[in-house]
């Protein structure tokens, strides 16, 4: 599963021209379930967005409270474009996102979850499979993304492997240099 979260003054949801939902402070979360994900993953997604500290506290301590503490909002938007790729050509392929029935069924988990974790009356939703406009009045702007399974980096430094390391870095790098004895003189 992917989320994209945007810290929000304000955020609405609006479907053929009628208002659907609308918030006042919190998160604006747009969520994409994919094709291999499981209720597990999509219900382990909602604790993290809760719990996800995107405010400041009463003393300037930075990131330090989440959108609960705050006693803020959240809307939830399903946006299965979040998992476009675009490797080649130019029209965005879609096949890492979860077929319809499965998205709705894993989304409406997901909804389900961060209601049950928070305060139902604070967690508005969209239309699922509808065209939304969605608007809103970013704060900040602070968007982070996060995603359940990560693409694993390969080789992210460039530097030569060990063969026993396979293609996957993991752990610090390290890297000896030696230095000419004319400089430890």
């Amino acid at each position: 599963m992917k989320t994209v979260i945007q810290r929000v003054k304000s955020a609405s949801v609006t479907v053929d021209g009628q208002l659907i939902s609308t918030i006042s402070k919190g998160l604006l979360i747009f969520a994409a379930v994919g094709k291999d994900d499981t209720p597990k993953e999509v219900e382990s997604m909602a604790s993290k967005v809760l719990k996800a500290k995107f405010w400041d506290d009463e003393n300037g301590g930075k990131w330090k409270k989440n959108v609960q503490e705050i006693d803020g909002e959240v809307l939830c938007v399903s946006q299965f474009t979040l998992l476009a790729t675009m490797k080649k050509g130019n029209k965005p392929d879609f096949h890492k996102a979860a077929p319809a029935a499965k998205g709705k069924e894993l989304y409406d988990i997901f909804i389900g979850k961060v209601r049950s974790l928070y305060h139902e009356d604070r967690v508005k939703d969209g239309v699922f499979q509808a065209m939304m406009d969605v608007g809103l009045v970013n704060d900040g702007p602070v968007t982070i993304e996060i995603e359940t399974n990560p693409p694993e980096m390969k080789n992210p430094s460039g530097l030569p492997q060990r063969p026993e390391e396979g293609d996957t870095m993991k752990g610090h790098i390290h890297k000896q240099f030696e230095l000419p004895a004319s400089l430890l003189e």
